[in-house]
């Protein structure tokens, strides 16, 4: 009886390491950070409409998605700021960034500067525009100035570089000026809108870009053909790629490399792939980069303060004096920590 009584623990231990193998065997392993369901989650500056912009890149990503077997899912936003709270939310995984944004990116959400865009027309950078209807009554960039509180006026929002911080810098702040007091109506909108209102006759002038006029003209060549440009700004570094540094290192990496690889190949691929880079408004791929390319955005927006702090009004020479050299130490930390990054 004891023999018999002996064996049964033995028994329901077998019965029970079969039954745990079992489990084991069964239930998922669970995912890691590179596992193929993790999705990339791409950032689109807006171009156009939200809706254009990702009708632009999607054949890009639809590669993306298959070479890396992630799914790709896009946050493309109505507005640059929608764009930097995504990103500042650790929603964005990689984004296509310029000037402002993208040194936002990099010094206060973890983000960092691996590509800068290369134009299809082998120019290192884009130009500002204002644009005005070739009948109307601004004939060129002194017509508009001559008349304060006159014209209306369309730009882009603060954190564009052509649509507000470039025609800032060159036209309204040397001559102690500022757009926003300037105009009769100034009203804020993506570039592609804004040469729609000048057209239409809801605005007198517009800010622009030249990529963004280019498609301006494939889209609406009837309406461009009405526009002229009375004023081009001095060139504008290309926008960037970045990346966000809390990524699977593996996946990272991968994702880097088909960006800088893309559309470099020959033979069908390359052509198909660079078929698709031509999408995006004068894009023919990516070069690698550092945070140091975000250098003449900063020296930009440090030549905007610094007009703005001379030509302003003050209660004192002492309180002027303040702003610029406060101006001048945030320049200086600003590239430190650029170059230190």
């Amino acid at each position: 009886m004891k023999a018999k009584a002996s064996k049964r623990p033995r028994e329901r231990l077998r019965r029970l390491g079969g039954w745990m193998l079992w489990l084991v065997c069964w239930l998922p392993w669970p995912a890691t950070a590179a596992d193929a369901a993790t999705p990339i989650r791409f950032g689109i500056l807006p171009i156009g409409s939200a809706a254009e912009s990702r009708e632009q890149w999607r054949p890009l990503l639809a590669d993306l998605e298959k070479r890396l077997g992630h799914p790709v899912t896009t946050v493309s936003v109505s507005s640059y700021a929608g764009l930097s709270g995504a990103i500042g939310d650790q929603r964005v995984d990689i984004a296509f960034l310029s000037g402002r944004l993208a040194i936002e990116a990099v010094l206060h959400q973890q983000m960092s500067v691996f590509a800068q865009f290369e134009r299809n027309d082998g120019a290192k950078g884009n130009v500002a525009m204002l644009i005005v209807r070739s009948d109307g009554p601004i004939h060129d960039l002194n017509t508009l100035l001559a008349h304060p509180g006159r014209w209306r006026y369309a730009r882009g929002e603060p954190l564009s570089v052509t649509g507000y911080v470039a025609p800032e810098a060159e036209v309204f702040a040397p001559r102690g000026l500022n757009s926003d007091t300037f105009f009769a109506r100034v009203r804020v909108g993506n570039h592609q809108n804004n040469a729609l209102a000048v057209v239409n006759g809801e605005v007198d002038v517009a800010s622009g870009n030249n990529p963004d006029l280019d498609l301006f003209r494939r889209t609406f060549p009837d309406q461009a053909s009405q526009l002229k440009v009375i004023w081009r700004s001095s060139l504008i570094p290309s926008g960037v790629l970045v990346i966000r540094e809390g990524m699977e290192p593996g996946l990272r990496k991968q994702l880097m490399d088909f960006m800088l690889g893309y559309g470099k190949s020959s033979g069908p691929a390359g052509e198909r792939e660079r078929a698709n880079l031509a999408r995006i408004p004068d894009l023919a791929g990516f070069v690698p980069a550092t945070s140091l390319v975000l250098r003449s955005f900063a020296d930009m927006e440090y030549t905007l303060q610094r007009q703005q702090a001379q030509h302003g009004r003050w209660v004192s020479d002492a309180a002027r004096d303040a702003r610029l050299r406060q101006v001048e130490a945030e320049h200086r930390e600003l590239v430190r920590q650029l170059q230190a990054h």
